[in-house]
């Protein structure tokens, strides 16, 4: 089964994010990616970060565990500190190079919290806890929850290119 490293990261009232126009499917989700073998959650969730907005990170805390089944798998979910940067894809990363195909854009932004209930967010449970969480805080252990249905939902419309959200 897959395992993903994803970020929650706010800063000044905003939430990192990384805005998808995947084949015509316009949404937002949170920055991160697979675990490579050998690599642990976190080294991970550093190397993503990096690569996928050029943002130093510091002190992750893992605070949920989000099972999606078939492909994506388990989503290990940190909050973590700001240290530095501005969000911006780095020129060599996988990304990058599928933006620059021009059918499946990545485009990592900071969106304003109050704006995050009223955008497409993958995954709609995940949203939901944010919005919650952001509001009246985190859990202090890793909540686990399931959101299998909206991943099915793409996998069966053809939206399964390389196993990335």
């Amino acid at each position: 089964m897959r395992i993903a490293s994803r970020l929650i990261l706010v800063r000044n009232g905003q939430l990192l994010v990384m805005h998808r126009l995947k084949f015509g499917h316009e949404y937002y989700t949170l920055i991160g990616g697979g675990v490579d073998p050998g690599e642990t959650p976190v080294h991970t969730l550093l190397r993503e970060t990096r690569e996928e907005t050029g943002i130093m990170i510091a002190n992750p805390k893992l605070v949920y565990i989000e099972k999606t089944g078939k492909p994506y798998g388990d989503q290990y979910i940190y909050r973590a500190d700001y240290v530095s940067g501005e969000p911006v894809l780095a020129t060599d990363s996988t990304e990058a190079k599928i933006h620059n195909m021009g059918q499946n854009l990545y485009e990592p932004k900071w969106l304003n919290i109050d704006k995050l209930p009223s955008v497409p967010f993958l995954s709609k449970e995940l949203k939901n806890k944010l919005v919650h969480d952001l509001e009246f805080g985190f859990p202090e252990t890793p909540d686990t929850f399931m959101s299998v249905a909206e991943y099915e939902e793409k996998i069966n419309e053809g939206d399964n290119t390389n196993g990335t959200n």
